[in-house]
């Protein structure tokens, strides 16, 4: 999209999953977590009102459909969706797949010790898997 450019800390925070009408999808490189971000690629957009009507329902879709496809990958308990932005404030949408017991259960994933990255091959077969999974299910 014209003038779009990914935040450099969610670039060097995640690892890139398929680009969709409107956002980038990313994967959150916490292996503590199945955790996607999605980006809109709309230059300059930092809030939902930010986003035309047909974009927000866009956005609306998009998470829907990522966060059908975490939950069913990771047999996660809660899907937690939340869109913060006080340190990136580029527009971003995180889906959280949690259970019962990962490391910040029952409390909220920001904030909760120190990220542990995924080993490399463990990253790429999660994307992988993920991007199949995305292709496979209607958007």
């Amino acid at each position: 999209m014209s003038g779009f450019v990914l935040h450099p800390r969610l670039a060097a925070d995640t690892a890139f999953v398929a680009d969709w009408g409107l956002s980038r999808v990313l994967l959150m490189d916490d292996a503590r977590y199945p955790w996607a971000i999605l980006v809109p690629r709309r230059a300059d957009a930092m809030e939902m009102f930010d986003l035309d009507a047909h974009d927000r329902a866009a956005l609306t879709e998009e998470v829907v459909h990522v966060a059908r496809t975490l939950k069913a990958m990771s047999g996660a308990r809660k899907i937690n969706i939340g869109a913060l932005g006080n340190l990136v404030p580029q527009l971003h949408i995180h889906v959280v797949a949690r259970s019962e017991g990962d490391a910040a259960w029952p409390g909220p994933v920001w904030g909760h010790g120190t990220a542990i990255r995924y080993e490399p091959a463990r990253r790429d077969a999660f994307v992988e898997e993920l991007r199949a999974r995305m292709q496979g299910a209607s958007l």
